[in-house]
């Protein structure tokens, strides 16, 4: 008799045991999904929120979310309803989907802008700058200012500044007889004739044919040491044939493609010359200051009347 009484309380507190465990294992899953499901629908407002932002409507209001979470189906009579488990993932996705279109339309957004940036930045035009009145010049500044910024171009890249080509010239029967009366040299050097040849019809006031020869010379014999010489003389060309602003342009790329050139002084000087010619008397009173500070010797020797001629009639400070 006690052995059976022992054994029915024993089986009676296994029972009992064994439902406290069922209730606790189902109690623990709803709590925890109790607090995921509260963390995904914050995230999902936070989703709404963003996506208010970055789709707004035209009229003021806002447009719903593209992408919704997907339904639940409907369960047809006699079957076993979804799980919470399966609806967190379902609505999971579908906050995944959304976040995945935001940044896709963020990313698109920002290459636009970016595109419209860099339209805007090369359509403005470069600005024109002086060095302040009381500050003091470099050499670098004074060409700067002189030539609105385009002296800041490496000089092995003088080609952006490249000027126009001489006008063809309707030369009569008698100037097209005395041009052929030129004599063209004829020695062991081909580049030094042709510059030389350049030279007589300058020399013979032959201004267009000049200007057409020398450049001729300088396409042909780019590195040749009478290029400081032919650069130069194409700008006195043009200023001797009264076209003072093409001139310039030649002064100004002699003097920069080499400054310790044979001609890159007299280029500096002449420059000046060219811009007061032009009415510019701030440029070339920086011209003139230019070309005594860095040239001063031949600014008291070999050129010292041009530049003295030149300075004369400028209120250079």
């Amino acid at each position: 008799m006690k052995g059976s009484l022992g054994a029915g309380r024993f089986a009676r507190l296994l029972a009992s045991a064994a439902m406290a465990s069922i209730l606790i294992g189902g109690a623990v899953p709803a709590l925890a999904q109790d607090s995921t499901d509260i963390r995904l629908k914050k995230v999902e407002a936070e989703v709404r929120a963003l996506q208010r932002k970055v789709f707004p409507g035209p009229d003021g209001k806002f447009f719903e979310p593209e992408i919704s979470p997907t339904p639940t189906p409907s369960v047809a009579p006699g079957q076993p309803a979804t799980t919470p488990i399966t609806d967190l993932l379902t609505r999971m996705d579908a906050v995944e989907a959304q976040m995945a279109r935001l940044t896709s339309q963020v990313e698109q957004n920002t290459n636009r802008i970016n595109q419209l940036e860099a339209k805007l930045g090369t359509g403005a035009p470069p600005a024109v700058a002086l060095p302040p009145q009381n500050a003091p010049a470099t050499p670098q500044s004074n060409l700067d200012a002189m030539t609105g910024g385009a002296s800041a171009r490496p000089a092995s890249a003088p080609a952006s500044t490249k000027p126009a080509a001489a006008k063809p010239v309707a030369a009569s029967s008698a100037r097209l007889e005395a041009v052929k009366a030129v004599g063209r040299p004829q020695s062991a050097d081909p580049g030094d004739d042709e510059y030389s040849y350049g030279y007589r019809l300058w020399e013979a006031k032959f201004y267009p044919e000049a200007e057409q020869q020398l450049k001729l010379f300088l396409e042909k014999y780019p590195k040749h040491p009478r290029a400081s010489w032919g650069r130069n003389l194409l700008g006195r060309a043009y200023l001797d044939d009264g076209n003072p602003g093409e001139a310039a342009k030649w002064f100004l790329q002699n003097y920069q493609a080499d400054k310790r050139g044979d001609r890159a002084p007299d280029s500096l000087l002449y420059l000046g010359v060219a811009m007061k010619q032009m009415k510019d008397t701030r440029r070339a009173c920086i011209a003139l200051g230019e070309f005594a500070q860095t040239y001063a010797a031949e600014a008291a020797g070999r050129l010292k009347s041009t530049y003295d001629a030149t300075r004369n009639g400028l209120s250079c400070s």
